[in-house]
């Protein structure tokens, strides 16, 4: 089976569940409950294993492995981004019931931006292999910078994109019924959900120049790459509502995303100037080891919080 077919497989596949999203699934703008929010996560991870799947039996072992590995380190560092959106509905004070239409475009404009950087980096990396060293480099760098950085509020406001979006349109002060836009006395005005969807678009630019060096890291295979990615992401975002009470299963996680963009950085810095490869077996070893590690500390040896000492 060659890349078209399993690029209109994945294409075809991506397009229907999405339609099944907005218009099915989530037709009414109702909350979000848990057993929805588990129930159509369940489906993309069930989509991505059988995609794997597809993968191992026409491509073999080696870009099957990378596949996983990309997916795990992607799904991840996404978890980080669950947070911040935490905290920019909260800041927005966006209902729960606008909140899956809100994540659902943010998801479509992550499609065609990660797709972008994606591919700008394979093909960087492709004609440049020196480029390895540089993203290696990177990621080292953040994985140490990681485990220095402190916890403090997402200082919303003083975001470029949200300064130049209050300065340039015209905002109303309702949801006007969960629009993104609306038309009063002929003028266009824009709601805030539509400032809420361009901050979160903008976080996600930021988030993903430390993940899209990472499965860089582990691949140089654009499909590879591009369909984890993806489902990693959907993945994620779908279970955002079942996840959002239960964040504290991720309190050592930020360690753990460390060791994972160091060992990656590692790994890329070496191939190139000692040519030493590991293998993409180890590389999933790895991975899934700390995942398993910082989650099963997080949840047997919970971090203590100020208010809960002496």
């Amino acid at each position: 089976m060659n890349d078209t077919i399993l690029w209109v497989i994945f294409g075809l596949t991506f397009l229907v569940v999405l339609f099944l999203d907005l218009f099915v699934f989530f037709k009414k703008k109702n909350e979000i409950s848990i057993h929805k929010a588990l129930l159509l996560s369940s489906v993309w991870i069930s989509l991505a294993v059988l995609y794997g799947l597809l993968i191992l039996f026409s491509k073999g072992n080696n870009t099957f492995v990378e596949y996983i590995t990309a997916y795990l380190v992607e799904w991840s560092l996404s978890v980080d981004n669950l947070f911040v959106f935490l905290i920019i509905f909260s800041f927005f004070s966006i209902p729960k019931n606008f909140q899956h239409e809100v994540l659902f475009w943010g998801v479509v404009g992550a499609i065609v931006l990660r797709g972008l950087f994606i591919f700008v980096g394979v093909v960087a990396l492709n004609s440049f292999e020196w480029l390895f060293v540089v993203f290696g480099l990177f990621l080292i760098y953040t994985g140490v910078m990681l485990i220095f950085k402190q916890e403090k509020e997402e200082d919303i406001e003083n975001k470029f994109i949200y300064r130049m979006a209050k300065k340039f349109f015209n905002f109303t002060s309702s949801f006007e019924d969960g629009k993104f836009f609306v038309f009063k006395h002929k003028k266009l005005l824009f709601t805030p959900l539509f400032l809420c969807l361009l901050v979160i678009e903008f976080t996600d630019i930021v988030f993903a120049t430390d993940s899209i060096p990472a499965v860089l890291g582990v691949s140089t295979n654009l499909l590879v790459i591009y369909t984890s990615n993806i489902f990693a992401v959907m993945g994620l975002r779908s279970m955002y509502f079942a996840l959002s009470g239960v964040m504290n299963l991720f309190a050592y996680l930020k360690y753990g995303l460390s060791v994972i963009l160091s060992f990656i950085g590692i790994k890329m810095v070496i191939k190139e100037l000692f040519n030493i490869t590991i293998s993409s077996y180890v590389s999933l070893s790895v991975v899934l080891g700390i995942l398993i590690v910082s989650i099963l500390l997080s949840i047997f040896i919970p971090p203590k919080h100020e208010n809960e000492e002496g």
